[in-house]
């Protein structure tokens, strides 16, 4: 198999003939660690891609580099300051200070492409050179873009308490994202990427009522417009979301990116073996950090254990970001190749 085919063998629980790898590179890595990035890539190439073609118009609004400390103002207006080289930096001063406020956010309608005809071609070719699994350059994330226009504190607080603005304001960054989306589920790409983190180390961020009644259309309709268009869902959302796995799983969520340490393992079995692509992860929080390397290779025998089918359902992905230990990120990928 190539990797295209790889990845959908493991999504349709159709026997792939190993297991398909991906792992994510932050620029701290290639900071601190280029050699071994180089080396890793070199002998576990990941199977997915997201296409480096530029199809997006530049927006006047953009300042700065994200991943570099200073600040960096992004397509939407959002200030991030950064402290640190190598990772994205945080909101600070909300961009809307008063949610009555909302309709004065100007969504980044500007960088989409003028000539949908001639991006999509551009977009085709990409994926054309290559057999690797290509997701769409797009990541609809409706709950943080909500926090970086509002701010955290002000966002838990506007779901609570003011409703209609910030439904008003949900609205129009779903509106923004599903026009996006438009244009990339017509292209050849193999699935789009969305992304909300959810999670705090034990539960969902918000009462689980609420994201159901709120959130969970929204993700919804995202898998739809992809189905429709023959592309699979893939999702990441950090946390302890085992709350709302199943609900993901509803509402057509193919492949999800989660801390799956911060969660029950058993539980998310019953839950969600089966049913679902599991797209990683190992534990950032101690595992890559451990300066023993069999606490790599003993996570990898963990998820294995708990989520591993040979028919599919699983990605042996993992983020090589801050504080990872090279050698322990070597022997992740070491240890999948036995399985």
């Amino acid at each position: 198999m190539n990797s295209r085919a790889r990845v959908k063998a493991a999504l349709k629980f159709g026997k792939p003939d190993r297991i398909p790898r991906d792992m994510w590179v932050q620029p701290w890595a290639n900071l601190h660690y280029p050699e071994v990035v180089r080396e890793i890539q070199r002998q576990y190439p990941s199977d997915l891609v997201i296409p480096s073609v530029e199809v997006y118009k530049k927006s006047s609004r953009v300042k700065g580099d994200p991943y570099v400390a200073g600040e960096y103002v992004d397509e939407w207006g959002c200030v991030f300051t950064n402290l640190q080289a190598g990772i994205i930096g945080e909101v600070r001063t909300p961009l809307v200070t008063n949610i009555d406020q909302w309709d004065s956010v100007t969504p980044p309608y500007d960088t989409l492409p003028d000539d949908p005809e001639r991006a999509r071609n551009v977009v085709n070719r990409s994926c054309a050179e290559t057999d690797k699994f290509v997701l769409a350059n797009c990541l609809p994330r409706p709950w943080e873009r909500y926090q970086f226009l509002r701010g955290t504190e002000n966002s838990m607080m506007d779901i609570m308490i003011s409703p209609e603005g910030s439904g008003n304001l949900i609205k129009k960054i779903h509106d923004f994202y599903m026009k996006e989306l438009e244009f990339w589920v017509t292209t050849d790409i193999d699935g789009i990427f969305i992304m909300d983190d959810w999670g705090s180390q034990t539960q969902i961020l918000i009462p689980p009522q609420m994201w159901r009644n709120i959130f969970k259309p929204l993700y919804k309709d995202y898998c739809e417009i992809a189905h429709s268009h023959g592309k699979f869902v893939f999702m990441h959302s950090d946390g302890n979301i085992l709350e709302i796995y199943e609900e993901l799983i509803e509402v057509g969520v193919d492949a999800l990116n989660s801390q799956i340490f911060c969660m029950d393992m058993k539980e998310l079995q019953k839950k969600a073996k089966g049913k679902i692509t599991f797209w990683g992860e190992i534990d950032r929080q101690h595992v890559l950090p451990s300066e023993d390397s069999q606490e790599g290779r003993d996570a990898v025998r963990q998820v294995a254990e708990y989520l591993y089918d040979p028919s599919g359902g699983i990605i042996a992905q993992f983020e090589f970001g801050p504080g990872a230990n090279p050698d322990t990120a070597k022997a992740i990928f070491e240890e999948w190749e036995k399985i």
